[in-house]
């Protein structure tokens, strides 16, 4: 019994699926930017839109390859803390992710705060798409 993807729409729609959540990771972190700012003392961020997008980029792939592996590493602490350490978790992948792309950088206090605003913004994209796989049915 083998699986059909229906000429490769399955592929299609993981795909359609990361570009969305890049793009809203990416205006994410530019509000989270905005609204908290860096954290550090005289410091302002001056990237344009490439910027954002390169950071929202390395946030997407931070948040899909690194993350199960620190959500497996940390499973004591999230299951001691009923599941806030997941806030530190969230904000260590946002802090990686913007050490990682040029031209921005928080304190880890502001990438947990922003981490929240990113989830939240995962929360609501993932939920939407719930919601549209199960009406397309």
């Amino acid at each position: 019994m083998g699986l059909c993807y229906n000429n490769g729409s399955y592929m299609k729609n993981k795909f359609a699926i990361f570009i969305v959540r890049w793009l809203l990771n990416s205006l994410g972190l530019w509000v989270a930017v905005r609204l908290l700012g860096t954290g550090y003392d005289n410091v302002s961020v001056h990237i344009g839109i490439a910027g954002f997008l390169c950071a929202g980029l390395m946030f997407s792939l931070v948040n899909g390859v690194l993350k199960p592996l620190f959500i497996i590493l940390s499973l004591p602490a999230i299951l001691l803390t009923l599941g806030l350490f997941m806030l530190v978790v969230n904000g260590l992948m946002v802090y990686i992710s913007l050490r990682l792309a040029p031209g921005i950088s928080m304190t880890l206090f502001n990438s947990i705060l922003t981490g929240m605003i990113l989830s939240l913004i995962n929360y609501i994209v993932s939920a939407t798409l719930v919601v549209r796989s199960n009406n397309a049915r």
